[in-house]
């Protein structure tokens, strides 16, 4: 694990809940120089800390309003299989190991409930290895910054 102090905690929350922000304006909003402010950027960088910069893109607006994750079991032995026909999916967003009672869980995005269906039925469905699969649709969001806070 990464050693940070409360500085590099306080720059890590700003930039997480701005991207864009500018060191200047960071600077100003907690009260140290500019140039300590950008050392301390490059700094976390470059031991991976900070990894991208990046945008939210808002999927409702581009028609995207179904969200659906997906638990699948799967044959053990068909894991990397079952993994790159997922990813071969454009719908599918992000997949994750997990423990639990299921082997994966999958995000998906589709434009309305009949796209999720087919999606879900059609394709993931008949993925060879793809034992069971349950999907539960997002009704709604409630999101927070992630807490990064001085020590």
């Amino acid at each position: 694990m990464a050693k940070v102090d409360d500085l590099d905690m306080i720059i890590l929350s700003e930039l997480s809940q701005d991207a864009n922000i500018s060191v200047p304006r960071i600077s100003k909003k907690i009260n140290v120089n500019s140039s300590v402010v950008y050392s301390r950027i490059k700094r976390l960088i470059k031991r991976k800390l900070i990894e991208r910069f990046t945008i939210v893109v808002n999927d409702r607006e581009l028609g995207y309003t179904v969200k659906a994750l997906t638990g699948i079991n799967m044959d053990s032995k068909m894991r990397d299989h079952v993994i790159e026909e997922l990813l071969k999916i454009a719908e599918v967003r992000e997949i994750s190991e997990v423990t639990g009672r299921f082997d994966i869980i999958v995000t998906m995005y589709a434009k309305n409930l009949d796209e999720m269906h087919r999606l879900i039925s059609e394709r993931v469905g008949r993925i060879q290895g793809v034992q069971r699969s349950e999907s539960f649709i997002e009704m709604k969001r409630t999101t927070k910054p992630m807490p990064y806070k001085a020590a």
